[in-house]
């Protein structure tokens, strides 16, 4: 991924469009009734829908120190991007909002009639839908063919006045395509025109999904992204359906995790997984929000003040979970505390492996595997709900380099992040009607 995406100007892209690019505005448009949609999502609400997700690193021939040092990277910039988004929304002059993006799962769909597989991102800190798109103008590498609107019976542009339209952060109207949007990813960026297209998410068909045709597309090695946050343009709230939950299996293993939509997503004790644990989400537009109260470390309860995590007026402090970022972020002053704790119950001497790890708080493992090591408890307490985290969710040994580091950072600042090696074998399930968030220890690789 590139460090920073260069500033591109619509009227910029837009010539290049014109100049470049010479294809009918003609598109094949869906003639479905709204009965059609609504009978999808009656169904999909009804019987659910289960997808496959695999890490991003899966594929790519890593070993474990390198891809924790990848991710490290992806966080940081992760909860950068968070913070400027927050800032944008402090002054709407501004002209482009910053989203997150980079995400750590994808997810396998169709687009189209007929239908094409492609993959994309699945990631809780965004909203917009989109894949790579002909005619291109500028698109990563990828396996599959590019996504050709006028081979699909069902593709139909979105028009200027559409609400869709307005609800991006940056859009404009061309006469060829309609409404073109500029969305800008903190190490990307992603600019074309939004349609409306049949999905297949496994075997549930999805009519009418508006999504962005990709026609420039830096900074992503991947063929799109599936949004999942709070906006209006996410999958979750074209779908109309306020349940969804995932199932992520350990951040260095080779097996695959699972999203659920709908029916399926739901949980209860009678799932055969662990202690419900149930915690309300903060009234927030943009991103999911959890009430952090306080940290336990072994016995001790940290000195951390419940106003620490608590999302501010302005917009600044909170924490948000996100299923895009790897190692948890805390505000620095908290994680102060943390990384204090840790090196006084941890009996073993601190070394030095930022430069190898991207973390900075790691010890040495003892010579003779055979020695036992003890490793403190890890309590985070949300409001209603004292998690307490498998060893293997905080602390991540490394044989090749003899240490065991602790997987978290600070954020800088007072803003802070809930990654998702903390939840790793949870079935973190998202109840947009009731407003909560729930985890169930699950073993997500027999899920």
């Amino acid at each position: 991924m590139a460090s920073s995406p260069p500033s591109l100007s619509y009227d910029l892209f837009l010539t290049l469009a014109l100049i470049l690019i010479s294809i009918s505005p003609a598109f094949s448009m869906s003639r479905d009734s709204r009965q059609a949609l609504d009978d999808h999502q009656d169904q999909l609400m009804k019987t659910g829908c289960k997808i496959t997700l695999n890490h991003i690193d899966s594929g790519g021939n890593f070993t474990n120190s390198e891809r924790l040092y990848r991710a490290v990277k992806r966080s940081s910039r992760r909860l950068q991007l968070f913070n400027e988004m927050v800032l944008r929304a402090k002054h709407p002059k501004l002209r482009t909002t910053v989203y997150a993006g980079e995400g750590e799962y994808l997810m396998n769909f169709s687009i189209g009639t007929p239908p094409m597989s492609y993959s994309g991102i699945m990631d809780t800190g965004s909203d917009l839908i989109w894949t790579q798109c002909q005619p291109c103008l500028k698109c990563a590498p990828q396996p599959d063919p590019l996504f050709d609107p006028k081979k699909s019976s069902s593709f139909s542009r979105v028009s200027c006045t559409s609400q869709f339209c307005r609800d991006l952060p940056d859009s404009d109207c061309n006469p060829f395509y309609g409404c073109v949007y500029n969305y800008t990813y903190g190490s990307g960026l992603t600019l074309g025109f939004l349609g409306t297209e049949t999905f297949t998410f496994e075997k549930v068909k999805v009519p009418k999904v508006t999504f962005g045709c990709g026609l420039f597309n830096l900074g992503f090695g991947t063929e799109g992204l599936i949004g999942f946050g709070r906006g209006p343009l996410s999958l979750v709230s074209q779908l109309g359906e306020p349940t969804f939950s995932y199932c992520l299996t350990s951040w260095n293993g080779s097996k695959p995790s699972t999203l659920l939509i709908g029916s399926h997503a739901s949980v209860n004790s009678s799932d055969g997984g662990g202690e419900i644990k149930t915690t309300p989400l903060i009234q927030n537009p943009d991103f999911y929000y959890l009430s952090l109260e306080g940290i336990t470390i072994g016995s001790t309860r940290l000195p951390v003040n419940k106003t620490t995590f608590a999302l501010n007026a302005d917009g600044s402090g909170g924490l948000i979970i996100d299923s895009g970022t790897t190692i948890t972020q805390l505000a620095e002053s908290a994680y102060t505390h943390v990384k204090e704790e840790f090196k006084y119950q941890v009996k073993l001497p601190v070394v030095d492996a930022l430069d190898s790890t991207g973390l900075d708080l790691c010890f040495q493992l003892p010579s003779d595997p055979s020695d036992r090591v003890e490793i403190p408890s890890l309590v985070f307490h949300f409001t209603h709900a004292d998690l307490d985290l498998p060893t293997e969710n905080y602390m991540l040994p490394n044989s090749s380099l003899g240490v065991t580091c602790l997987a978290m950072l600070g954020s800088g600042d007072t803003s802070s992040i809930y990654g998702n090696i903390q939840q790793q074998n949870f079935l973190v399930v998202h109840d947009l009607y009731k407003e909560t968030l729930s985890f169930m220890p699950t073993e997500c690789d027999k899920f």
